[in-house]
């Protein structure tokens, strides 16, 4: 509900129509993809205690929660570069990233986030089962399938180390170096109000690339010697449904014409 208040603000109100709200509203679809992949099932298997799922269907659930991961990376990298733009550069903002080229950035973003896991999830489904049919896990997650294969796996903990290394810490950095800019802009600003407003724009999304990046080192990033499968699920339980939670609450409770919307919006009705 909090996700579909916020892409329902941001297109009933015209003040909303900028290429960040643009980037918010799919975050906001992001975020509802990832509970809508997963939070059913394991409702199933709590209130029905329905624990099977086909092999079709966990390879489906895999391939969409690893490309919906993949899309976050970049539409966050994404949010960096427009707040990069609109803090350092404002007077150009309007010509560097006007609607068209936010509405192409955020395309690219679904595509190659959608096109990368196709490789992987195919050779994940042709790998051997023979050790057990039970998943570990309330959700089809890599980890957990790579237990209980019986063949040789390091072709695909090669792939992730090589997909980590050229696509989520160039995105990592390049929010990195982004904020960089965007501090030593805001610092050069001579006005307390100023500084105030214009580290309230970044504070948000900043904040949500904190709650990412944080859960998915404690996920993936971690020496498979000190990893466990139960602290895998506590972990992913956080990422499937904390994450998603706070998203709008963060941009909505931090962002002042968010908030003015949702007034305006409630004051109309």
């Amino acid at each position: 509900m909090g996700n579909l208040t916020i892409i329902s603000v941001t297109c009933l109100d015209p003040r909303l129509h900028t290429p960040m709200y643009f980037f918010l509203c799919n975050l906001s679809f992001i975020d509802i993809s990832y509970t809508t992949l997963t939070l059913p099932k394991l409702l199933d298997i709590f209130l029905r205690k329905s624990q099977r799922i086909s092999s079709v269907g966990c390879f489906t659930q895999l391939y969409f929660f690893v490309a919906l991961t993949y899309v976050e990376f970049f539409l966050l990298t994404a949010m960096a570069y427009d707040r990069y733009v609109a803090i350092c550069h404002p007077l150009h903002y309007a010509v560097i990233i006007n609607e068209k080229v936010g509405a192409l950035m955020a395309t690219g973003c679904w595509i190659f986030g959608f096109l990368i896991p196709v490789a992987g999830t195919v050779l994940i489904s042709h790998f051997s089962y023979c050790r057990s049919n039970e998943i570990n896990h309330f959700v089809c997650e890599i980890s957990s399938l790579l237990a209980l294969s019986c063949s040789r796996t390091y072709i695909i903990e090669g792939m992730s180390v090589v997909f980590g290394s050229f696509i989520a810490f160039p995105c990592f950095m390049t929010i990195l170096i982004s904020y960089v800019y965007v501090v030593s802009s805001i610092l050069r600003i001579r006005s307390a109000e100023g500084r105030r407003k214009a580290f309230s724009t970044c504070s948000s999304h900043l904040t949500v690339v904190i709650l990412f990046y944080g859960t998915i080192m404690c996920l993936y990033m971690r020496p498979m010697s000190v990893q466990s499968l139960d602290q895998n699920k506590v972990l992913s339980l956080l990422f499937n449904v904390l994450i998603p939670i706070l998203n709008p609450l963060i941009y909505s409770l931090k962002n002042r014409e968010v908030k003015g919307a949702l007034r305006k919006l409630f004051m109309r009705k």
